[in-house]
């Protein structure tokens, strides 16, 4: 399934059949079905799942209020009340109040009794490829000093990313040796934001060129971007895009932790608004257009996911403070663009930067978190681990579709002297969206224990026009890997293919389902592979293959690795 949106990906066009989805056990295609396709063997599995929603309360000073009860609250799920099922308050990292009844069988909802310490799953996020790296070695050394802030039952993970690639720096761990050894291979690594703030340089550059030569700018009435603004916004589009979906696989692949769930999103600078960045002239309202999407559109997957998993994300201003230029509210909004960094020198400097803490805010404000910012930056874990060790644990157990809708949450304190903050929606995930996060993070992070290795074999690729290719993959699904059940005298499996690409510069596909039906006169013999063989279609570039099949019946997931070289052959 080709992915439009985002042009730098190595994109799965589709994936065609080169045999019969149906293989008997002598790695043998069989024929399929003459007649109408077989029912699916296995339904929706339905189990009692809780949203919990984790609620800050403080009063109009900003300290936490203490000893409130679910009366105090108001719940509404798509505008309709909705009862408090669950209702726990953490005080300083402890519980106070228990679940109480039959709470600690409802699949998700934790079990938290009087005085017993609620641990905190922090995930460190690093963007390496939008920071400076002294910015950035500023804001990690501040977290490495304040590791002894993780509590007995804390726990902390560590990823980076450079726009090429995801890197575990560490898993889950308490251990202050190991996180620290973590934080040293961060400090290693190359950041590369001064090429974003060279690729700034050199469009502002080029403004002031054709300024000069009298092709520019635009006028403060002209509504649309020209080619030259556009082209630099497409790119940032797709810098920004990149980064997103790092970072939202990173929630992906740490998906459940115990405890309370937080992200450190330690960002370089990913403007809100693209268009308004570029123009960087409040004179100058711009339409966005199709190629440039709003922040709400573009930081959305990040939010969702979160939202979806219960995490809680503290985004962390890592530039800081850029500049000192005039305040906005006194911009005469009869200039333009040149003629107001004149007036105001660093006033385009200042307006760039309200649009990078507008998507701090937003991401923070949408998940129930706080945007650190500016002087906050190195007080990052102090400020958030004092933040996420006090709150109110709701819980409410909605109807459950799964049908991969958003449903908006609104949590209201029920007194004048109370304020609250909580996220603002969760997704209903369909079984086969939540497949596919289990499967994305096998494919990220390493494959979870109980992994099924699969044998795969390359066929030779065939040009499918200018810059795609036809790539034909063998698969030896093993016998270890599926359970099957008996049906009119046969034995068979349904199984779901998925395949995940990267490319060298860190692009990466969507990972279609892809049904596979197994089906043998003979009970599999353990230890023995069924062959199936598929074709997908590629960029013509080289790529890292990741391929799943996964059993719903059984859960178990047999993977391979396998890298593409078209100009080898």
């Amino acid at each position: 399934m080709k992915n439009t949106f985002s042009p730098w990906l190595a994109a799965l066009a589709c994936a065609f059949l080169a045999a019969a989805p149906v293989a008997s056990q002598d790695q043998r295609p069989a024929q399929p079905p003459a007649q109408e396709p077989q029912p699916s063997l296995f339904g929706e599995q339905i189990e009692v799942r809780v949203v919990n929603v984790e609620v800050v309360a403080t009063d109009r000073q900003g300290n936490r209020v203490a000893d409130l009860k679910p009366s105090d609250f108001r719940l509404t799920v798509d505008g309709k009340p909705v009862q408090i099922e669950y209702f726990s308050e953490v005080r300083g990292g402890q519980a106070i109040a228990p679940t109480g009844g039959e709470a600690a069988q409802i699949a998700g909802l934790p079990t938290l009794a009087p005085g017993e310490p609620v641990g905190t799953s922090y995930l460190v996020f690093i963007d390496d490829f939008f920071t400076l790296q002294t910015r950035r070695d500023e804001v990690l050394r501040s977290l490495k000093e304040t590791l002894f802030r993780l509590g007995p039952e804390d726990r902390m993970a560590v990823v980076a990313f450079d726009g090429r690639g995801l890197e575990l720096l560490s898993s889950w761990s308490n251990s202050h040796r190991n996180l620290n050894r973590a934080f040293d291979k961060a400090l290693s690594r190359r950041a590369v934001g001064a090429q974003r703030i060279a690729e700034l340089r050199n469009y502002r550059l080029s403004r002031r060129i054709s300024v000069r030569e009298g092709f520019g700018p635009m006028p403060a009435f002209q509504d649309r971007l020209d080619d030259e603004e556009l082209d630099y916004a497409v790119r940032l589009r797709d810098q920004v895009t990149r980064s997103v979906e790092a970072a939202t696989s990173s929630l992906r692949g740490f998906a459940n932790p115990p405890g309370r769930k937080v992200m450190l999103l330690l960002s370089g600078g990913w403007p809100f608004n693209i268009t308004s960045y570029v123009v960087a002239n409040p004179a100058r309202p711009v339409y966005n257009r199709y190629e440039v999407p709003p922040g709400e559109k573009l930081i959305g997957p990040l939010v969702d996911t979160a939202n979806r998993l219960g995490y809680t994300i503290y985004p962390v201003d890592v530039p800081g403070i850029e500049s000192e230029g005039a305040n906005a509210d006194v911009i005469d909004v009869s200039l333009q663009v040149e003629d107001v960094n004149n007036q105001f020198p660093g006033t385009t400097a200042l307006l760039r930067e309200q649009e990078v803490h507008s998507a701090l805010e937003f991401v923070a404000q949408e998940t129930g978190g706080r945007a650190l910012l500016n002087g906050e930056r190195v007080t990052a874990f102090e400020t958030a681990s004092n933040d996420t060790r006090s709150y109110y644990w709701l819980g409410f157990t909605p109807s459950w579709q799964g049908n991969d809708s958003r449903h908006e949450i609104r949590v209201e304190s029920l007194r004048s002297d109370v304020r609250v903050r909580s996220r603002k929606d969760y997704l209903d995930l369909s079984r086969k969206a939540e497949v596919s996060l289990m499967v994305e993070s096998a494919m990220l992070f390493g494959a979870p224990p109980g992994t099924v290795p699969m044998p795969v074999q390359l066929g030779k690729p065939v040009p499918a026009g200018r810059r795609e290719m036809d790539l034909p993959i063998s698969l030896a699904i093993p016998v270890a890997g599926f359970q099957t059940l008996p049906v009119d005298g046969k034995h068979v499996a349904e199984l779901e293919l998925r395949i995940f690409a990267l490319d060298g510069d860190g692009g990466r596909s969507d990972i279609p389902v892809v049904p596979i039906r197994i089906s043998t006169k003979d009970l599999p013999e353990a230890g023995k592979h069924v062959r199936y063989d598929t074709k997908i279609r590629l960029r013509r570039t080289g790529q890292h293959l990741v391929v799943s099949v996964f059993d719903p019946l059984s859960g178990k997931i047999s993977t391979a690795e396998v890298d593409v070289n078209p100009d080898k052959g």
